[in-house]
């Protein structure tokens, strides 16, 4: 295992709470619901919780964030010292620590999600600059969506101005410009925000090549769609690799799946893999995740990841 350079994440915490019942209510209506379930969210909370455990001890993940002031943030410190994140938190006694409500329909499973980002929607380009010298002291720094786009974009332009590898997973989904685009060494869309991007429907490998292909006109370095059970497309100016998935085990659940893959894949690249080795070791990471129920909870240490390497 090699001591790497930091990993800095940029995102937020969400507490999830998932209610599963047969129907949603009507207005002024209640129903008795059939299960819950609190637990942690956020992409950036789970990216960052998978790459502090991919990389194991010695190596520093750090999340940069908001948070209010109350038991939820408290869950959000407790998720992160149980899997040796650190946290480079703005505490916001103006807002409150993101939350979602999450109803799952229980014949179905589909689901209605309301979130309430709360601080995390506070989190601005202050915020960077403030850990500026973290940041350019890094190896690899990830973010998403999640938070509102200037500070997204200030946290990969500081990154890539000091040479910091810098990888955006552009989710929730949302039209983003060139400029934007040019800072991203790695873009790590899934088919549908593959599409939004590009207006290419993605549907197999050749058409997530060609979206791949429009985004690399656009200015980003390279490509890795993740394609669900087909695994992941990268594609670079010179390279094309089709990596398939790494079953770990019968799938219990797909949450997270793709916040594993991009803490995972941080972690390769942090490391200095190859690009191939870092695919794999993505896919590896998230098809552990796929084999256990929660977000967060379900994210595999370094062991596990070795094990199914090999």
């Amino acid at each position: 295992m090699t001591v790497a350079k930091p990993i800095i994440v940029l995102g937020i915490f969400n507490a999830d709470a998932v209610y599963r019942a047969s129907r949603q209510p009507k207005i002024g209506e209640t129903i008795m619901g059939q299960d819950f379930r609190l637990e942690p969210g956020g992409k950036g909370s789970n990216q960052a919780v998978a790459a502090a455990k991919a990389a194991g001890p010695g190596n520093a993940v750090h999340i940069i964030t908001r948070l209010g002031r109350d038991d939820f943030a408290k869950m959000a410190r407790s998720v992160w010292q149980d899997a040796g994140v650190i946290p480079e938190v703005k505490e916001d006694p103006e807002s409150h620590t993101g939350s979602a409500f999450i109803f799952i329909e229980a014949a179905t499973g589909n689901n209605a999600i309301i979130v309430a980002a709360g601080a995390g929607a506070r989190i601005s380009p202050d915020d960077l600059q403030a850990r500026a010298d973290l940041i350019r002291g890094a190896g690899v720094f990830i973010t998403q969506l999640e938070q509102p786009l200037e500070a997204a974009r200030t946290g990969l332009r500081l990154a890539r101005q000091a040479g910091v590898t810098t990888i955006l997973n552009p989710a929730p989904a949302a039209e983003l410009d060139d400029d934007l685009l040019a800072l991203c060494d790695f873009i790590t869309p899934n088919e549908s925000e593959a599409e939004l991007l590009t207006d290419i429907p993605v549907t197999d490998i050749d058409s997530a090549a060609r979206a791949a292909d429009a985004l690399l006109s656009r200015g980003v370095g390279a490509v890795v769609v993740t394609l669900g059970a087909n695994g992941v497309l990268y594609r670079d100016r010179r390279t094309q690799l089709h990596i398939p998935v790494i079953s770990a085990g019968p799938v219990v659940e797909t949450t997270g799946a793709g916040d594993a893959f991009n803490g995972g894949f941080a972690v390769a690249l942090s490391e200095g893999m190859e690009i191939g080795a870092a695919l794999r070791f993505g896919n590896a990471t998230a098809g552990l995740s796929v084999t256990r129920a929660g977000a967060a909870a379900a994210m595999a240490d370094r062991a596990q990841i070795d094990a199914v390497l090999r």
